[in-house]
């Protein structure tokens, strides 16, 4: 899950992935660009339990870095956190309580893509869903809520992927120019070749599925330059986004290895909706990412 507000970004993680499992939680203040985090890690995934039914029931996490609980009501989405200490320059604990609203009628993104009879993954990615609540690092507290634009997204999976991949992956949430919530979901490299996308538009929470693969534009070796995403041969999608906060990270096990630049900002653009309405959006919060993994 991220959270992001006019003021913060803030993530927690379930993973499970057999040979090891993973919680962790990240805020980001953008005026600073400080930031702290906290997690576990267990060797094959002791303590990690996820839902048969994806979206259902509870999620917790017991460890002594990190408290994490995700629970899921007809709603709502909770997520609940505790970290005694925070790496980072945010100092002090973490904690925080938040309630990401399942609007009535709201739809997601939800799809299969297959890479072979026994490699797949199956995603939902859920977004723009409003966020109530409060976070708090150290001594500092913050309100989220509409005041500071808040929203939640959600990307979530299951499946078997091939050792080595790539992905890239952008999400955006806010208010058009005209005041329409508009919902930006796109991704690129891992499903080409697969006849299937996790590419899609939700404007007032209705979901206009893009079925064509995206033309991405940005430079690895410059990730704060913009990022613009367009739809190839039409007008559906042209939108670019400013980046201010480059979430760099890198794992090198040799056998493991796994790279990410993920780029926080602001986009700009125009989509177009199923009705044929154009929808045009600037300053609307969220992020561009490129993975590059083998594990």
């Amino acid at each position: 899950w991220a959270v992001i507000t006019d003021e913060l970004v803030v993530s927690c993680v379930n993973a499970h992935i057999d040979y090891a499992g993973l919680a962790n939680v990240w805020v980001m203040e953008h005026a600073t660009g400080a930031q702290t985090t906290a997690g576990m890690l267990a060797p094959f995934g002791r303590g990690i339990g996820l839902p048969a039914q994806v979206c259902t029931g509870v999620q917790s996490v017991t460890h002594k870095a990190l408290q994490l609980r995700i629970e899921e009501t007809a709603d709502a989405t909770r997520l609940v956190a505790t970290a005694p200490k925070g790496k980072g320059a945010l100092a002090g604990a973490i904690h925080f309580d938040l309630r990401v609203a399942k609007p009535t009628g709201h739809e997601s993104l939800n799809v299969l893509i297959p890479w072979s009879d026994r490699t797949f993954q199956f995603t939902s990615k859920q977004n723009p869903r409003p966020v109530t609540g409060t976070v708090q690092v150290g001594d500092r507290e913050w309100a989220v809520g509409p005041e500071h634009d808040a929203w939640g997204v959600q990307d979530l999976g299951r499946g078997i992927w091939p050792y080595s991949n790539r992905w890239n992956w952008a999400a955006a949430s806010g208010h058009a120019a005209d005041g329409r919530t508009v919902g930006l979901q796109f991704g690129g490299k891992w499903t080409v070749g697969t006849g299937a996308t996790e590419n899609a538009l939700c404007i007032d929470g209705r979901l206009t599925k893009i079925s064509d693969e995206l033309e991405w534009s940005y430079d690895w070796a410059d990730p704060m330059a913009p990022w613009r995403v367009r739809t190839p041969g039409s007008d559906q999608v042209d939108a670019t986004l400013t980046p201010t906060f480059d979430r760099y990270d890198v794992t090198d096990l040799k056998v493991l290895r796994m790279e990410v630049h993920q780029c926080f900002g602001t986009w700009a653009g125009r989509v177009v909706g199923d009705d044929g309405v154009p929808v045009e959006f600037d300053g609307v919060r969220g992020f561009a990412e490129e993975a590059r993994n083998k594990w």
